[in-house]
This record gives C-alpha cells, sequence and structure tokens, in this order.
C-alpha cells in the first residue's frame, strides 16, 4: 500500500536580502504591488519590508513592458493586490535570478501524512508530493513523517533500508518516493 504524504505552505516564505537600512537579511512580502506607467511601458514591483525595522524594498517583476503584452487579467490581479499572486511570483525562478533572491521556508510549511498509521506496518512506500517549490530535506521529513531522529534516518539509510530513486542527502523541491524496510 503506497501512502501519499503532502508537503504544504502555512504562510508565505521570508525573502533573504540584505536591508538598506539596517544590518538585517529578511524581509517579508507586504503584499502589495507598485505599478508605474511611463507612456505605454510599465514597471512592476512587489514591495517587501524588512523584518527588523520594517524598511520598505522592491522586487522587480516587470520592467519597461510594453502594457500591451501584459495580459489584462495579470493586470487586474495586480492592481488587485492579489494574494495568490503574491506566491505564485515569489516562487517564480525568474523573479528570483533577477532579484538575486533566496527564499526563507523556515517554520513556513508543514507535512500532511494522511493520518495513515504506519507505525506498526514491516514495509512503508511513501509518495511524498509538493504543493509547492518548497526546498526541505527528505531526511527531516522522513523524521518527521515517521516519528524517528534524523539520526536515526541516516542510520537506515547507511544500512539500506531506506531506499529512494533519489538521493535523500541535500534539499529536494519536487516529488519523490521512499521505501523504509524496518
Amino acid at each position: 500500500m503506497l501512502d501519499n504524504w503532502m508537503v504544504l505552505p502555512t504562510c508565505l516564505p521570508l525573502v533573504r536580502r540584505r536591508c538598506h537600512a539596517c544590518t538585517s537579511g529578511r524581509f517579508r512580502a507586504s503584499g502589495k504591488f507598485r505599478v508605474n506607467a511611463n507612456h505605454k511601458l510599465l514597471d512592476v514591483w512587489l514591495l517587501v519590508l524588512c523584518t527588523s525595522c520594517g524598511a520598505t524594498a522592491k522586487l522587480t517583476v516587470l520592467e519597461r513592458m510594453n502594457v500591451r503584452c501584459v495580459r489584462p487579467e495579470l493586470l487586474d490581479r495586480l492592481h488587485d493586490n492579489d494574494p495568490g499572486l503574491t506566491a505564485e511570483l515569489l516562487q517564480d525562478p525568474v523573479v528570483q535570478r533577477r532579484n538575486r533572491i533566496v527564499l526563507d521556508w523556515d517554520d513556513a510549511w508543514r507535512l500532511d501524512t494522511g493520518g495513515s498509521d504506519h507505525r506498526d506496518r514491516e514495509v512503508i512506500d511513501v509518495s511524498v508530493r509538493f504543493a509547492a517549490r518548497i526546498p526541505v530535506r527528505p531526511v527531516r521529513l522522513i523524521a518527521e513523517g515517521c516519528g524517528l531522529s534524523r539520526a536515526e534516518v541516516e542510520r537506515l539509510i547507511t544500512e539500506g533500508r531506506l531506499v529512494s530513486a533519489v538521493s535523500l542527502g541535500g534539499r529536494l523541491s519536487a516529488d519523490f518516493t521512499f521505501t523504509l524496510k524496518r
């Protein structure tokens, strides 16, 4: 029997970026957009606030884009400060690269194991799915989902009793499966 686990965001991640006003390196998304039109050209920024001093910084979303090239529904969402759009744009690799930011997902996600009780089974097959691109260490997910310590999970990997088609070292943000033999 294949168990299904889901990694779900609980809130927006923090943005790692140096504050120009203080020494802090973390910002939270305000959920507000600034749209500036210069004749037929549009600039759009997502506003973020320093977690320490509250200073505002702008993350470039669109730069010198012709108004006709912007989908009307996107423009409406920008003007409405759509919170779903904020989440989408924060996770967009193009926006991250353009603004040289990294997202901090600590305390911004949870693991839903579907309430399955697998502790008494000898072999557990699990499919882990990600609702968003949240980089998480598989060892941490498995430890949390199975009620084990991280050291115990590492030992099971070394002994070959915890196997997966993907490397369980480092971080993953894509769906994967694993098998645990007790």
